[in-house]
């Protein structure tokens, strides 16, 4: 009985906080219970199958774990997700295992197979190769390809890269994330959680040769409709008693499906080598005029270039789920063309800056009075071909950005055409908008001879280089008249059909900015030998610089949208 101050009892009191935490420190955690209760009742029902699923010994010096498949006992039921998905915390709509589909045979004895598939942990993972910023590791003693989740900055460029569409965006995480065929669990001689929940015993761990894999690649022999193994060289294999039909193919392998267009980067790689075409441009222009003209034009010229090249910079930082790392983008410089392209695309920058500010120094009089101006300005034609050199080496670097994927689309005689010709496209039509500007904002004689000078020579190199960019583009249509479903004819159909409307656009834009205008232009010069006074030669030059950037921009994302990425046998699709 407690009393208060004036001797009143009071009820008695309950435990207090510390009696509390001292009660709940006496409390087993989960693991020890868990440790108690099979000490007590003995080990689960089902653990005398779990030493089954797993090999008898752990990988050897050229060996690795690798997933095995016997599709004749895969019924499609799905556990093998489910379980995936429950032990991982995968989101609602995220995936690191999928079941798809093979039909073939004919009416009277049609074939239908079932496949289970993941990650295949390839001896040379694309993931790997392609990551700029080293968020993969390939484990030495077991061969697993993990996902570093914490390194990875959001780029999705190992999406692209994997043949096998193994690598998936979370987009509220910012980061990719793929399957590591429960890594904790096979550490504890536990198998991976889709290898415990098949009824049917279709998936097993199993220690392979790393030297018969690679034999094994040479003949392409993977499975119906998948990507050919020589490409990464993957470890699972999939067996049968039955021979497949020649007709088996996916259930999914006609279904045609525009891809993801991915903005940021249709912006930076058409205003990156708008920029670099300007600046390539210019350097043409100073060695074939005369000094006075070249200074005239430079500074107009380097300055709209600079801009719209930080523009595209700054617009690659959007494709990024976790922006603020950035600057992590140079680590995989040794294997990464992506990591390749940011450097030089930075290089580009940090000699674009210091070139457009002295070509402004140089074309004013009290600039010369700046101390080491003079030798700066003597420089400026060397530093003006190296931005253009170091611009360039960008530009091919993002060429092979998407050859090193293996899409057919983006192989390298068409992606090193279409790049360049963007480049010589857009450059042109940028130095014919800054001659314009310079127009507008300076009225002397020595501005109009150079206008009524270089107008005609843009016009031409703007005809040609517009002229052969959509010739290119059209070849593509050529597939449509090919009998097998081939990826270029699965693009052209993509082009034709479901996205007509871009191609339209896109084609109607460059020809009027790249063709009819110039092609006017060029008339009234022949006809009359002088260019369109006034504002319509101010309306002109802005519907070829618009137009030629709205087609290239539409032709990037056509690039994008119409390629036919490869996958492993999917489902029915709506």
């Amino acid at each position: 009985m407690l009393l208060n101050d004036q001797g009143i009892g009071l009820a008695s009191a309950g435990p207090t906080l510390v009696d509390l935490f001292l009660r709940e420190q006496q409390r087993l955690p989960a693991v020890d219970r868990f440790t108690r209760e099979i000490d007590r009742v003995g080990l689960p029902d089902q653990s005398r199958y779990y030493s089954t699923l797993l090999p008898a010994s752990p990988p050897g010096p050229g060996q690795q774990y690798a997933f095995e498949v016997d599709l004749d006992r895969c019924s499609g039921c799905k556990g093998c997700v489910v379980a995936c998905h429950s032990l991982n915390g995968l989101d609602e709509l995220e995936t690191w295992r999928d079941v798809g589909l093979l039909i073939g045979g004919s009416e009277l004895a049609p074939v239908m197979q079932h496949v289970t598939t993941a990650c295949h942990h390839c001896l040379e993972p694309a993931c790997l190769n392609a990551c700029p910023v080293n968020a993969y590791e390939k484990d030495a003693r077991t061969g697993i390809v993990k996902h570093l989740d914490d390194q990875c900055f959001g780029c999705q460029y190992c999406t692209l890269a994997c043949p096998y569409d193994v690598p998936k965006y979370h987009a509220k995480k910012g980061i990719v994330r793929k399957c590591d065929m429960c890594s904790n669990r096979l550490s504890q001689r536990e198998a991976p959680a889709c290898v415990q929940a098949c009824p049917h015993s279709a998936i097993a761990i199993r220690v392979v040769d790393v030297s018969r894999v690679m034999e094994n690649a040479e003949v392409d022999d993977f499975l119906p409709g998948a990507p050919e193994p020589h490409l990464t060289l993957p470890t699972t294999t999939y067996k049968t008693n039955r021979v497949f039909p020649r007709n088996m193919l996916p259930v999914d392998y006609h279904s045609i499906n525009a891809q993801h267009p991915h903005w940021p980067l249709i912006v930076m790689l058409v205003l990156t080598q708008l920029s670099v075409g300007a600046f390539t441009v210019g350097c043409w222009l100073d060695s074939s005029l005369d000094a006075g003209s070249a200074a005239l034009l430079r500074p107009y010229q380097a300055t709209c270039a600079l801009l719209l090249g930080l523009l595209a910079l700054g617009a690659s930082t959007c494709h990024l789920g976790r922006p603020q790392y950035a600057f992590r983008g140079i680590l995989g410089l040794r294997h990464s063309w992506l990591s390749r392209e940011i450097l030089a695309f930075g290089l580009f920058s940090g000699l674009a800056v210091p070139y457009a500010a002295v070509c402004w120094l140089s074309s004013r009089p009290s600039g010369l009075t700046v101390p080491g101006a003079t030798t700066l300005i003597a420089a400026l034609p060397a530093l003006g071909m190296g931005v253009a050199g170091v611009g360039i080496a960008g530009v091919f670097c993002s060429v092979m950005i998407y050859v090193f994927t293996k899409r057919e689309l983006w192989n390298i005689e068409r992606t090193l055409v279409r790049f360049g010709l963007t480049t010589a496209v857009l450059g042109i039509a940028t130095t014919w908008l800054s001659l314009m500007i310079l127009g507008v904002v300076v009225h002397d004689p020595a501005t109009s001879q150079l206008t009524h000078e270089l107008t005609p020579v843009l016009a031409r190199a703007l005809l040609v280089a517009s002229a052969l960019k959509l010739a290119v583009d059209l070849t593509l249509l050529r597939h449509l008249a090919n009998f097998r479903h081939t990826p270029l004819k699965r693009s052209a159909l993509l082009v034709a059909g479901v996205l007509w409307r871009y191609g339209a656009v896109r084609l109607v834009a460059g020809t009027v900015g790249g063709v009819f205008i110039p092609l006017w232009i060029l008339d009234e010069v022949s006809r009359t030998g002088s260019l369109p006074g006034g504002w319509f030669s101010i309306v002109a030059t802005l519907i070829v610089w618009a137009g030629c950037l709205v087609g290239e921009l539409l032709e990037r994302y056509l690039f994008f949208a119409a390629v036919s990425a490869p996958r492993m046998p999917g489902g029915v699709r709506p």
